[in-house]
């Protein structure tokens, strides 16, 4: 024990004087390369975006619960052009959207040839169908591409469509089809036809028709609302009496203007679905769509705008980021090279549903999935999974190419 003890404190003596092993100093640390951050690309290109709208006067309250909204579609090509931008710094691109917006008593035409004729190439049209069509084919319209983030008119797609327009908004036919394809996949075959008689809601209603004779589906009856009905006032006893029909599956509604179809629901005489334009609709965009990151440009545009996102803002949206995709390709911002891609096969807009948006050749549609959404939620996704086509699915919806009424030659003779 004593040798032991003797041996550490040789040991205790040794290290102070140095001879024992020392522990090697900890390496200084290397100091760190200063964190750079690519330069942006400088400004090579600046693509020149006119936006193009007219104020509406407020329709007559049917009800105090959606408050109308003047701005559809503005907010959504703003944002679009925050995405381009971004892009944009990596390619040397600047993307610049000036906004035209006539008032309510404007004259579309004299702000058309005054602000944008000669200086604007690419157009976003949030015009009616007529107007549109009428600055499409004027002299300077002509050597533009129309961007028309507004309509759903079969018509423009067919004996009234333009080469130089392309509808970003599916057609009315897409909406009946959507719905017709999800009721076949129910089996509700039997619809109940309820009509208003505004022109939109006559027009709704042959693409209805049409739906259900493509689809096999049977109009059990049709029925004009004519307003001698006060929906408001007397809506639990009319309606039940107005809906005493045949046996049904499903009463389809058209009312475009929202002036009776949400008092149908839960007051026809038989329990029956409503759909069409109201009680399930089909939509190019809903609040309740939250899947292929939609949440993620739902929250966006609720932070930008203070609002949900509606159908011409979605349409807006993918109208600015469509040329966006077809100038960051192209490296371009001719419009000979945008238009040419934007119509090629390789052209593919992520659009968050769930599959790539493009453009048919032969009437100038944008091709997508449709939303069947009920008020508080997400029904479903049109085209329903087992509707089959040779090259894809999406031309399930509408009218395929063969059936097509659009002849772009002869319309471009106009």
């Amino acid at each position: 024990m004593r040798l032991i003890n003797l041996f550490i404190i040789v040991l205790v003596l040794l290290q102070g004087l140095g001879f024992a092993e020392a522990k090697p100093k900890p390496k200084a640390a290397a100091p760190e390369k200063p964190h750079t951050v690519k330069p942006a690309e400088p400004v090579k290109q600046i693509i020149n975006i006119a936006y193009l709208s007219q104020e509406k006067s407020a329709p007559p309250a049917l009800s105090n619960l959606d408050p109308f909204i003047q701005n559809k579609g503005l907010l959504g090509s703003e944002l679009a052009i925050s995405d381009n931008s971004t892009t944009g710094q990596f390619t040397g691109q600047a993307f610049v959207l000036s906004k035209f917006i006539v008032p309510v008593d404007g004259d579309i035409e004299a702000v058309f040839n005054n602000d944008i004729a000669g200086k604007f190439q690419l157009v976003v049209s949030l015009l009616p169908a007529e107007s549109l069509n009428k600055l499409a084919d004027s002299a300077a319209g002509k050597s533009m591409l129309w961007f028309d983030a507004a309509t759903s008119d079969d018509s423009l797609r067919a004996e009234q469509c333009r080469v130089n327009v392309l509808h970003l908004l599916p057609s009315r036919a897409m909406h009946a089809d959507a719905l017709a394809q999800y009721m076949m996949k129910k089996r509700w075959t039997k619809w109940f036809l309820v009509v208003g008689t505004a022109a939109e809601d006559k027009l709704f209603a042959d693409a209805l028709k049409r739906a259900a004779k493509r689809f096999g589906s049977t109009l059990v009856a049709e029925k004009v609302w004519e307003h001698t009905y006060d929906a408001r006032r007397t809506a639990q006893s009319d309606v039940a009496v107005f809906s005493r029909v045949d046996d049904y599956d499903v009463l389809v509604v058209s009312d475009e203007q929202g002036a009776f179809g949400e008092y149908l629901d839960y007051r026809t005489e038989s329990p029956r679905p409503v759909i069409g334009s109201q009680g399930l609709i089909a939509t190019a965009w809903h609040r309740t769509h939250e899947q292929w990151g939609a949440v993620q440009i739902q929250n966006r545009f609720k932070e930008q705008a203070g609002r949900w996102m509606e159908e011409q803002d979605y349409a807006a949206y993918l109208a600015v980021r469509a040329i966006g995709e077809a100038a960051t390709r192209t490296k371009s911002n001719e419009l000979t090279a945008i238009k040419s891609y934007i119509l090629s096969p390789a052209f593919a807009l992520q659009g968050y549903k769930g599959s790539p948006l493009s453009f048919r050749s032969w009437d100038g549609q944008m091709r997508q999935p449709v939303l069947l959404a009920a008020p508080r939620s997400l029904v479903a996704v049109a085209p329903i999974e087992g509707f089959l086509h040779p090259k894809t699915e999406l031309d399930t919806l509408g009218v395929d190419e063969p059936e097509t009424a659009c002849h772009y030659e002869k319309n471009n003779e106009k």
